[in-house]
């Protein structure tokens, strides 16, 4: 049976659809040799050598998903590599055979928290994608007044650009207003660069501490240090799959 060259190279954990599409694009993937295009249909039967970026990668008939929760510290950037020499989340990330970790959805150098991470390109981007409207619940402390009018902007959305964007849900969980800084509890289910900075921008107040807990189901453990991670049980992984759907 066929199957599209990006799904399976996702699969496999070679990276993202997205990524693995801008590769194909560059013309720096090779299958038995030849160079592909997006959307061409490959039997796995018929493969006899991948090559992407000039290194040959090594296809199995089965893989096992694992997914990891990692507690992001403040700091970090979540990228592989970075010119300004910056610590990045996947120094501290067990090494896989022949795979690579595939981060879910990003969080900016200032923000910490829950991280997901999964070897299954497919798992992460279904997880990602708008459609399914995956929830993403933050702890957020912002400089600035808030009052019953701003919560009202906030739930019914402000504009951001040409895009009107809004939390889902959001409450104020500081029982003395008159602090400069208070805390709130929001959701939001798609998660753009910087997004909840910017909607706070929008009323006058600065978000100056940003602290993901929950994406989907899975929660951040109280437990889990800073810095640390943990791989999920089959059950979890299974209970965070039938928040989409995936077809295989």
């Amino acid at each position: 049976m066929s199957e599209k060259i990006q799904k399976i190279l996702a699969r496999y954990g070679y990276g993202s659809r997205r990524n693995i599409e801008k590769i194909i694009k560059s013309g720096n993937v090779l299958i038995n040799n030849k160079k592909i295009l997006i959307g061409q249909r490959i039997d796995l039967n018929n493969i006899n050598n991948i090559i992407i970026n000039g290194d040959n990668v090594l296809i199995k008939k089965k893989i096992s998903t694992k997914v990891l929760v990692y507690n992001k510290p403040e700091g970090e950037i979540c990228t592989r590599s970075d010119f300004k020499h910056r610590p990045t989340v996947f120094k501290k990330l067990p090494i896989l055979n022949c795979q690579k970790w595939i981060s879910v959805g990003r969080l900016d150098l200032n923000t910490s928290g829950l991280l997901l991470f999964t070897n299954n390109g497919n798992l992460a981007n279904q997880l990602m994608h708008p459609s399914n409207e995956i929830e993403r619940e933050y702890y957020i402390r912002v400089f600035g007044k808030i009052n019953k009018n701003t919560m009202n902007i906030l739930k019914n959305g402000v504009k951001i650009k040409d895009l009107y964007v809004s939390f889902k849900d959001i409450e104020l969980i500081t029982t003395n207003n008159r602090r400069r800084n208070q805390w709130l509890k929001g959701i939001i289910c798609e998660g753009k660069n910087r997004e909840i900075r910017r909607i706070f921008e929008t009323v006058q107040c600065r978000v100056n501490r940003l602290i993901r807990i929950r994406y989907g189901n899975i929660y951040l453990p109280k437990e889990l240090k800073s810095g640390h991670y943990f791989e999920l049980n089959s059950i979890s992984i299974n209970n965070l799959s039938k928040l989409i759907s995936i077809k295989h």
